[in-house]
């Protein structure tokens, strides 16, 4: 029994909804990147308007709001939202689904090791949000080039749109954590959305009020496009805190796994 083929299969409609969804919102929204720039100086008249808290809040900056990059930066409060989402759906479901349905004791009576199950599962949800990746960077790429109409950088587009997928790994590895530390989970939403609405809040708020020390506490504001844009690179220091929380998260779901009693069928 292959158990990372099996998921991969089983994923196989959800993971082909999440690509087009999150393709298409990105698309659809450069699509209007020329209406923006057809008059740069009424548009910036209009933002200028708004408060600079909420600009922020909404990762609008007037200084590269008006190039590609800026404006493609912009789109990824929505999509790191919608990615966050799926990234922990697959963390916290695709190890809590045996429990749910009460398939764990079948599942282990094979001659396959915890490890080995635990491994499986979290390598096919990580290969399922790299196969996303793949496909939404390509797809963006394809359109971005469509509307730019400047300089285009392939360096800086690939690293802003790198940053979903490591945005993603850390819920991947959250989702996992609680999967395996919550007792019994009844439906994964109930899991997924308040934890990843917690942290979109805490970064929202934090660009609010202009505290930066929340940039240290949520993932969403690891990866600031302003700096990757100017620097074509990301700072490493938030990389490293997001790397200490994947080692400590995943190390902990596999300990937790091995140890864990297993409810029988009943």
């Amino acid at each position: 029994m292959n158990i990372f083929w099996r998921e991969i299969k089983a994923y196989r409609k959800s993971t082909i909804i999440w690509m087009l969804a999150l393709s298409a919102i990105t698309i659809l929204f450069l699509l209007l990147y020329p209406a923006f720039t057809k008059d740069v100086e009424s548009t910036r008249k209009l933002l200028s308007g708004i408060p600079a808290a909420y600009r922020n809040a909404l990762g609008i900056s007037l200084e590269n709001f008006f190039t590609i990059f800026g404006f493609y930066a912009y789109l990824f409060t929505f999509v790191l939202l919608a990615g966050a989402v799926q990234a922990m759906n697959l963390g916290v479901g695709i190890i809590s689904k045996e429990d749910a349905g009460k398939t764990s004791d079948f599942l282990l009576s094979k001659p396959v090791t915890r490890t080995k199950v635990m491994a499986s599962k979290l390598s096919a949800a990580l290969a399922i949000l790299i196969i996303t990746n793949i496909f939404f960077t390509v797809a963006s790429l394809i359109a971005a080039k469509a509307v730019s109409t400047g300089s285009f950088s392939l360096k800086k587009f690939l690293l802003i749109s790198l940053v979903l997928f490591l945005v993603q790994l850390f819920f991947w590895a959250l989702g996992a954590a609680l999967s395996v530390i919550i007792p019994k989970i009844k439906s994964v939403i109930a899991v997924t959305l308040p934890a990843v609405f917690a942290f979109f809040i805490i970064s929202t708020i934090g660009a609010v009020i202009g505290n930066d020390n929340v940039r240290y506490i949520t993932p969403f504001k690891f990866y600031d496009f302003a700096y990757i844009i100017a620097h074509n690179t990301y700072e490493w220091k938030f990389m490293i805190i997001e790397a200490i929380f994947i080692i400590i998260a995943i190390t902990a779901s596999f300990i937790i796994y091995i140890k864990k009693d297993v409810r029988a069928a009943s």
